[in-house]
């Protein structure tokens, strides 16, 4: 029984893995640095109603601090343009409230993950079986590895060859995690004005880049410890 117990916590610690990872490189991405870069790289597409890079730099932190404070939606409710006009319209609004709750389900995933690694770790040490926690830890990092690779994949190619690749999977991401058509604009809404589709591409890539870093990391970089 005790034999069973450590490969099924070693094989959790391998589930827990791909989680850690992906919500370390999604808190990244949801901090201003990544924007402060994304919209200075200059392939990144100009606004055709009219916002400039400044625009997008003094209206896009609003979005993402809204996604990991505490606010209610009033929070982008109550933005408004020098001319009195709502920065977001009622749908927006919503969609923004959806995807609130759909960050903070991840960050919470995250934050589980890290403390049932940390929990197995001081286990597996406490009785002696550290070998089959840091095995866990490298099958994790290979699962990643591969996770990551196929979403660079994905990313990768509707940037450089084919558009639609990434349009298929954005589209069914969106009709796992959000209701009908919910998440889909104008393009003169400010939604897709700050976070065209090129941001997206951009944010999976780098988030499966991060991630990637991670598995290899501990697919590569820890040795098995020995008992």
């Amino acid at each position: 029984m005790k034999l069973n117990t450590q490969i099924v916590l070693s094989y959790l610690t391998s589930l827990l893995v791909p989680l850690a990872l992906i919500g370390t490189a999604l808190r990244i991405l949801l901090s201003p640095i990544f924007i402060n870069v994304e919209y200075r790289m200059p392939y990144f597409p100009a606004d055709e109603f009219g916002f400039t890079q400044q625009d997008r730099l003094q209206w896009a932190p609003f979005a993402l601090e809204y996604l990991v404070n505490s606010a209610d939606i009033s929070y982008l409710g109550d933005l408004k343009f020098d001319n009195g006009t709502p920065l977001y319209n009622e749908r927006e609004l919503s969609h923004m409230a959806d995807v609130k709750n759909v960050v903070r389900g991840a960050l919470q995933a995250w934050m589980i993950s890290l403390v049932g690694l940390i929990l197995i770790a001081v286990l597996a040490y406490r009785q002696k079986w550290m070998p089959d926690y840091i095995l866990g830890l490298r099958r994790g990092g290979m699962w990643m590895i591969g996770l990551a690779t196929a979403l660079g994949l994905i990313a990768g190619v509707g940037i450089v060859l084919n558009p639609d690749v990434f349009w298929q999977f954005f589209t069914l991401f969106h009709q796992v995690f959000f209701t009908g058509d919910s998440w889909l604009f104008y393009y003169s809404d400010t939604l897709i004005r700050l976070f065209p589709i090129r941001f997206w591409q951009d944010a999976f890539l780098w988030a499966a880049i991060l991630a990637l870093g991670g598995g290899l990391a501990l697919a590569f970089g820890i040795r098995s410890a020995k008992s």
